[in-house]
């Protein structure tokens, strides 16, 4: 698999676009009143948005609910489900931004090596330095974790010589490895009692989502997000080639980097809160691509949307396909990831 040269001329969003953008909008309200309904015990869509009506505007409808199915849906389940958008949605457009700043089409956080930097960052605070920043120690450390593995994945491409965008992904996942064994020497060396759940947290999970964690997600994700969507014209560029980019007065070095940085501040941040959770910025991507094409000024906010419902999803099959106990998400993720990649490398053979 290739990529196709895409237009960087002036762009308005056509009809077809804000049709897809509404539908795309409408599942994922959709999928958010199932996930935040569904669960051990099963609270209708109803009472959910009651509860929310309520919440919104106190008195706006009749209470005729329990009050521990509105603490299920509004301390639990709703903040669960709505850090599940936020870092599906981020998973997705880091995926988009790398494949087009590499021209690979496997080019993933995951596989590049940033998620298991973030996981170091985040481990090394959560079991060694303790939170001397507040709630920023986490995801501070997290993403220069993130930042330290892809630097660490430029260089080792630049000493092997091996700029190609094949091995490119080879070292990512060489350094993943490394990464990821010093992430476990962290938890081998640290509180006997807290590795429980840090392992488990490495796994993938929301489970600890709540109110007072979700701005720094959705501060990132918004603000970085538009940074990558006003620079859209830029990545389909970068798709062409380095050659036409810099023929167009874009800094290619310089830009590269900064999507490198962004996609580690996004990364870092997601994993902070949600463990290592797999393959969504490979899965979604293509699939919108399929849907959409290749252009980036919708292929972002289409990736967003579609990555939100896809880990909205992945998080409702992993809440009740043992409940009442919680599979990691990240297990869920992995076995489609799995799947979709190997899908991959035989549509890129043929």
């Amino acid at each position: 698999m290739t990529f196709k040269p895409r237009s960087i001329a002036p762009w308005k969003p056509t009809r077809g676009v804000w049709i897809t953008c509404l539908f795309g909008i409408a599942i994922l309200l959709a999928s958010l009143s199932i996930a935040v309904s569904v669960g051990a015990v099963v609270v209708p869509v109803k009472t959910v948005w009651g509860i929310l009506a309520n919440k919104a505007a106190p008195g706006a409808v009749a209470a005729d609910w329990s009050a521990g199915r509105e603490a299920i849906v509004w301390n639990i389940r709703l903040p669960r489900a709505i850090l599940a958008c936020l870092v599906g949605a981020g998973l997705a457009i880091v995926g988009a931004s790398l494949q087009a700043v590499t021209r690979n089409p496997l080019a993933d956080p995951h596989l590049l090596g940033i998620s298991a930097g973030g996981a170091f960052g985040a481990i090394l605070a959560l079991l060694h330095t303790g939170l001397f920043l507040g709630g920023l120690t986490v995801p501070l450390l997290a993403f220069l974790g993130s930042l330290g593995a892809i630097l660490i994945v430029l260089a080792v491409t630049q000493f092997a010589a091996a700029t190609s965008a094949d091995r490119l992904v080879l070292a990512g996942v060489a350094v993943s490895f490394i990464v990821m064994s010093a992430a476990n020497l962290l938890i081998f060396l640290g509180d006997p009692r807290a590795t429980h759940t840090v392992v488990f947290w490495m796994l993938g999970g929301l489970g600890l989502a709540g109110w007072d964690q979700l701005i720094y997600p959705a501060v990132i994700l918004l603000g970085c997000g538009a940074y990558l969507w006003l620079r859209s014209g830029h990545l389909n560029a970068m798709t062409v080639g380095d050659e036409t980019a810099t023929t167009l007065g874009i800094p290619v070095a310089r830009f590269r980097l900064t999507i490198f940085v962004i996609g580690a501040l996004i990364t870092g941040v997601m994993v902070a809160f949600s463990g290592v959770i797999g393959f969504v910025g490979l899965m979604i991507p293509h699939i919108v691509r399929l849907m959409v094409g290749g252009d980036y000024r919708r292929l972002l906010p289409i990736s967003a949307l579609c990555g939100a419902v896809f880990l909205l999803w992945a998080d409702i099959v992993a809440r009740t396909i043992m409940a009442p106990d919680d599979m990691p998400i990240g297990i869920v993720t992995g076995l489609i990831g799995g799947v979709f990649f190997v899908w991959l490398l035989r549509r890129q053979i043929r």
